[in-house]
């Protein structure tokens, strides 16, 4: 596990494409290294002998918002919400644990910073990993279309912070 250097941007956008292309959510490279510039510190690449096997890419983003995938981002935000934009695992390395491998390492990251809590949307029906992992519905948030049917805002407080759930008065987890 290693920051994203410069080099892998090529190996991460094919990887992106090759999960995200089949189901039109592929953002491509220049999306992606917007979102690796706006938080160098907490996106990382997983090697596997001389290969790139996975990565994730997270950044500052105001709770209950997300990325736009059709652009690119502007500026970092200052937030203390952590957004998972993506994490992913080569096909043929997976369920090997990796995905949790990169998810310890960047919660670890985030808990040594500032950050409250770390917040993604799920999208093609992995809340189920995420939900194991202990991120939850946030209520009342909805991602747009362009995240794909049955994408699910979520959010998990990071350990020993009091805040990062859902605003009071707000529905719990169990209506949804």
């Amino acid at each position: 596990m290693r920051p994203v250097a410069a080099a892998d941007w090529s190996r991460i956008a094919a990887l992106e494409a090759e999960v995200y292309g089949p189901v039109s959510l592929s953002e491509g490279r220049d999306a992606l290294e917007s979102r690796g510039r706006a938080s160098p510190e907490t996106c990382f690449v997983l090697e596997a002998g001389d290969r790139i096997a996975g990565y994730v890419l997270s950044l500052p983003y105001p709770p209950s918002r997300y990325p736009d995938l059709t652009r690119a981002e502007d500026k970092p935000f200052g937030s203390r919400n952590l957004h998972l934009h993506d994490l992913v695992v080569a096909e043929e390395l997976r369920g090997r644990g990796l995905g949790g491998r990169l998810l310890r390492h960047l919660t670890a990251a985030a808990a040594s910073r500032s950050y409250d809590r770390i917040s993604l949307v799920s999208v093609g029906g992995t809340a189920s990993f995420w939900a194991g992992h202990g991120y939850r519905p946030e209520p009342g948030v909805a991602p747009p279309v362009g995240y794909g049917e049955g994408a699910v805002y979520m959010y998990c407080p990071l350990p020993g912070r009091t805040s990062g759930g859902p605003p009071p008065g707000s529905r719990s987890d169990e209506e949804y």
